[in-house]
């Protein structure tokens, strides 16, 4: 076995679920697995674990508490937990979220899904740790060092943006096409005087970038609800609505104040306020009409625009023109009246192709 294979630590009282993950990862990774989660304490500081995957349902001490532990701990708190359980309900979900835990999976699992997870975690979790080892040196660093953070933070918003669209397999490329239409309000916003002073100092490569963690918190969703091939119902809905919270609660665990990192804030702003409306009947603060920072007014546009034109398991694809008839008819109730109006200006260019990544603004720090 290679000694650069980094360690994957298992812990589950069931044997065979062991030895089936043993088998899964083992071809990539050194395997540890532990058998329970007391011992799992005992054990893993005398390891470098990459990540842990624990089960939540153990006698003696569950996953809950042993996380609780791990993340209370120097030595072990930036350890990436993907829990490993057979619950599928939400609620379950969010406690483990809530708690540090990075991942859900539900057992039993597949080893290409499970390899594809731990792949993603593991690269943001070695991204995170090199751009803080930047960030904490910002001031020392040359042109080509900023750049680099610059790159790295780029990486990072990628990496995310992936694993959401890796869950959420209904969506095809939600992301790219969302960036794509609030690129061009963004660009519509910055010549329109009415918003002149509000928008002069945005970043708006920082800003594009950003906005693909707006719904981020879908990590925190279970399967069967995003995946679901049918119209949601309303307590399934309501479960659905959790990912803004569970976004928000992501975004802010990732700044530890250690740097001034002013994606977060714009990411943040997109997860909070995209689904609320201008009359007041969005979610999840009921906002209204201006309380709803002007970022989120448009990525709401963006966001419904994107959703109307895509084929949905519940529905078929909206032409261009459909779309926009509702964008517009929806003013003043779901939309800032204002922005509609802008939108009405620019909407034959949502029609166009997305830009390649690396055609989008760079933006700064």
């Amino acid at each position: 076995m290679s000694g650069s294979r980094e360690l994957i630590i298992i812990v589950d009282d069931n044997l065979a679920n062991l030895q089936a993950g043993k088998d899964a990862l083992s071809d990539t990774y050194k395997v540890l697995t532990i058998a329970s989660a007391s011992k799992l304490l005992e054990m893993v500081g005398r390891f470098s674990p990459a990540l842990i995957l624990l089960d939540v349902e153990m006698p003696e001490m569950n996953g809950y508490d042993a996380i609780k532990i791990l993340k209370t701990q120097p030595e072990t708190k930036n350890i990436p937990v993907i829990f490993l359980t057979g619950m599928t309900d939400a609620a379950s979900e969010i406690t483990g979220l809530d708690l540090g835990a990075v991942d859900y999976i539900v057992k039993p699992f597949s080893a290409p899904l499970l390899h594809k997870r731990i792949e993603l975690h593991l690269l943001l979790e070695a991204q995170r740790r090199k751009l803080l080892d930047y960030a904490n040196n910002l001031e020392s660093m040359v042109e080509t060092k900023t750049k680099t953070v610059l790159k790295l933070q780029n990486k990072i918003l990628q990496a995310m943006s992936e694993l959401v669209e890796g869950r959420d397999d209904v969506t095809g490329n939600h992301i790219e096409r969302t960036i794509h239409c609030l690129n061009i309000l963004l660009n519509e916003v910055k010549i329109t005087e009415k918003y002149r002073v509000q928008v002069e100092s945005w970043d708006v490569g920082l800003i594009l970038r950003s906005s693909q963690l707006h719904d981020i918190g879908k990590i925190g969703i279970s399967d069967s609800i995003l995946k679901k091939p049918a119209k949601l119902t309303d307590d399934e809905f309501e479960a659905m609505k959790q990912h803004v919270d569970i976004g928000v609660r992501f975004i802010e665990k990732l700044d530890d104040g250690e740097a001034d990192i002013n994606f977060l804030r714009y990411a943040k702003m997109f997860a909070e306020f995209h689904h609320e409306k201008w009359n007041g009947t969005g979610y999840p603060k009921g906002l209204a009409g201006a309380d709803i920072p002007l970022l989120g007014r448009l990525m709401a546009i963006a966001d419904v625009y994107e959703a109307l034109t895509s084929v949905r398991p519940y529905k078929r694809a909206f032409s261009h023109k459909e779309a926009s008839k509702i964008i517009v008819e929806s003013s003043g109730t779901h939309f800032d009246p204002e922005l509609v109006k802008l939108f009405e200006n620019v909407a034959d260019r949502f029609q166009t192709s997305p830009k390649a990544d690396s055609d989008l603004p760079e933006g700064g720090k």
